[in-house]
């Protein structure tokens, strides 16, 4: 029997949607107001989903102690009050798009979790928009 755990978490966090390789004008004409070179900030909202089999010593799928730990170490520590574009290693050379940052944040907690788990994010960048990567 299959069974899915979340947990919530969240983080602050600031950048611009912008190609390097690309016009003013056109940076401006794809991101709009996210192209603002002074940046603009996000309260992120976050949801790690892991799904696998019920373990039959615990009775969990993951210890949510250790969920958590791994969260705040991949995710808050890493993102959290930070610029995106100029302080967070994965982010160089990669747009911060909200699909982006899903992805990054999965390849971060995938190597931390038994390899058995299926794990999902779902990031709200906004309480309306949101985006969910599952590794696919």
């Amino acid at each position: 029997m299959k069974v899915t755990v979340s947990r919530k978490a969240h983080f602050n966090a600031a950048h611009r949607l912008y190609r390097k390789d690309w016009t003013h004008e056109k940076n401006d004409q794809v991101f709009g107001k996210c192209n603002n070179p002074n940046f603009h900030g996000h309260n992120y909202e976050l949801i790690v989903s892991v799904t696998g089999e019920i373990d039959q010593e615990t009775g969990y799928v993951i210890d949510m102690k250790v969920l958590k730990d791994i969260i705040k170490d991949e995710v808050e520590e890493a993102f959290d009050h930070k610029n995106l574009n100029l302080e967070v290693p994965e982010f160089k050379d990669l747009n911060p798009t909200a699909e982006n940052i899903a992805v990054v944040i999965y390849n971060k907690m995938k190597l931390k979790i038994d390899s058995s788990l299926k794990l999902e994010i779902t990031l709200f960048e906004t309480p309306r928009n949101f985006v969910t990567y599952s590794g696919n």
